[in-house]
């Protein structure tokens, strides 16, 4: 079974590639410009050589003019130190070699005598022509010291980055660790959220993506609270509402059993079946609209919200007389965004107080052509205080 992955080791990754691939652009760039630089300054070393040894070999070629035999060139004396030998020939106009350096290895010149630089496969060679005799100076710079010095470079760039990965792979965990340990300290403070502990989670100095996902918790949890809140004054009021309307058809029926069902027993019993029922429909209605749960906003027809909540009273015949029910007889319906049931439970409310207070007057239920809703009772009102 592997082992889950954890974020800081995520992270860490994610860094140390991001480092070594940019630490690595950042070597690849300076290695074409140290090569450009090196290939500058020896080409410079090669011209200034050229310059100072063409008078030298001009004065070797003139001492020793009479040495010259037809197709084989002087040799111009080793140096003293071997470290300061030059690599050079002096060409005539025909391209024929006058004067050759002791250290000149076979083919080196193999290029035209053309002012300038050429490239062989080890051999830079610059041509500079006498500035008044139909001659040139050839000057050659092996391409392994250019190389090796480009290489020396390269190692003594790479050697550090390889060095330094492990160690900053190390720094970068641990701070990593350390940053998301805040994290670690949320998480834990969430897991000891429970039905008994539903405190909002204070954690002072977070980040504020951190920050956001806390506030968020912390409403969560407030819904939570208040629906554990309503849960228990729903049970609580449940417990008290409802002892009385059960005891009283319980005592109801047993009375109608011990007298032969009398038809008044059995009615008291109905009737204090429904006070039950209706007292629990109370309940609940309490507590839905205390929870706000499940509360939805789509389009309402108003004349079936009036017709429905209408109808409800109509089977109760003492309401049926006085409850009017009035809609507009014109098309569409009037309609509004709402929740049905929601909407539903206030009128159901605002009727029943009205029928309940206004006597025995007459109750009107009404849904307008502008979608406004109307409960109007014809009884005496209320008396100012």
């Amino acid at each position: 079974m592997s082992t889950p992955d954890t974020l800081a080791g995520r992270l860490t990754r994610t860094l140390i590639v991001w480092v070594g691939s940019v630490w690595l652009l950042c070597v690849i760039g300076v290695v074409w410009y140290v090569d450009r630089e090196i290939n500058y300054n020896f080409d410079n070393e090669l011209v200034e050589v050229s310059h100072r040894m063409f008078d030298i070999a001009v004065e070797e070629v003139d001492r020793r003019a009479g040495e010259l035999s037809a197709g084989k060139p002087l040799i111009a004396p080793t140096p003293l130190f071997k470290d300061a030998a030059v690599v050079y020939q002096v060409v005539d106009g025909n391209a024929h070699v006058l004067l050759r350096s002791a250290e000149t290895p076979p083919d080196t010149f193999d290029v035209p005598a053309s002012p300038g630089f050429a490239n062989l496969a080890s051999w830079r060679i610059y041509t500079v022509p006498h500035p008044s005799r139909p001659l040139y100076l050839q000057v050659a710079d092996p391409l392994d010291e250019r190389r090796d010095a480009l290489n020396r470079t390269l190692f003594g760039l790479l050697l550090p980055l390889v060095a330094v990965l492990p160690l900053l792979a190390f720094l970068l965990r641990r701070i990593a660790r350390g940053e998301l340990q805040v994290l670690r300290q949320l998480a834990g403070e969430i897991a000891l959220r429970d039905g008994a502990d539903l405190r909002p989670i204070t954690l002072p100095g977070l980040p504020r993506e951190l920050k956001l996902v806390g506030d968020h918790v912390n409403r969560l949890l407030e819904r939570l609270s208040q629906s554990l809140d309503v849960e228990r004054a729903l049970a609580a009021n449940a417990a008290h509402e409802l002892r009385t309307p059960l005891s009283a058809a319980r005592l109801r029926l047993q009375t109608a059993l011990d007298h032969d069902l009398r038809r008044s027993d059995v009615e008291a019993a109905l009737t204090a079946l429904q006070t039950l029922s209706h007292r629990a429909e109370k309940l609940l209605q309490l507590s839905r609209a205390e929870s706000g749960a499940s509360l939805t906003r789509s389009r309402v027809d108003l004349v079936q919200l009036v017709a429905s909540v209408a109808e409800e009273f109509w089977q109760d015949a003492r309401a049926r007389d006085r409850l009017e029910l009035i809609v507009p007889e014109t098309e569409p319906a009037p309609a509004a965004m709402g929740d049905f049931d929601a909407l539903a439970i206030a009128l159901r409310n605002l009727v029943e107080n009205a029928l309940r207070y206004a006597g025995d007057s007459r109750v009107q239920l009404e849904a307008t052509p502008d979608g406004a809703l109307v409960v109007r009772d014809f009884g005496p009102g209320v008396t100012d205080v």
